[in-house]
């Protein structure tokens, strides 16, 4: 497996989309039914390849990611050939805990109302290996979230150039 192997309610939630990707593969339900009975090793090898399909399309879409924590947010842009890094630290004893579901300006009104001291900061690298993929697969993992518009990035960046 290139990734890992979609979880039950991951595979639920794509019933649909699964249905489709056996069918595709010339599969009816009848043939399901008789595999799920018969060949555990066919059924589960299909499972896998569907589930490659299924994140492999998700971290190749994937622009932006966040990661949240108590007084700090580390957002990327994950371009084609490296990652960059907009991170937001708040110095001091604030007790801000980024990790709940803020908007941008949610959290910029309480590092403005903080009145604590705020460092943003940059990095960038390449991809280990070149694996672009691999690489957003494994921050998923490890907790990161995908951000659809990159709305939190853009606005650090802003912050970041003044």
């Amino acid at each position: 497996m290139k990734y890992r192997r979609l979880t039950e309610s991951e595979l639920k939630e794509l019933e649909q989309d699964f249905i489709r990707f056996l069918a595709s593969n010339q599969v009816t339900a009848s043939d399901w039914l008789n595999l799920k009975d018969q060949d555990n090793e066919k059924v589960e090898g299909l499972i896998e390849l569907f589930s490659d399909q299924v994140l492999d399309k998700v971290v190749s879409t994937t622009e932006y990611l966040e990661f949240k924590s108590m007084n700090d947010i580390k957002t990327f842009h994950c371009q084609a050939d490296k990652i960059v890094m907009m991170g937001l630290f708040v110095e001091g004893n604030a007790q801000i805990d980024f990790s709940k579901n803020q908007s941008t300006d949610q959290i910029m009104e309480m590092v403005q109302a903080s009145g604590s001291a705020v460092k943003i900061y940059t990095a960038e690298k390449g991809y280990q290996a070149g694996d672009r993929n691999q690489e957003i697969f494994k921050m998923l993992e490890n907790g990161c979230l995908i951000s659809k518009d990159g709305a939190l990035y853009k606005t650090l960046a802003g912050l970041k150039g003044k």
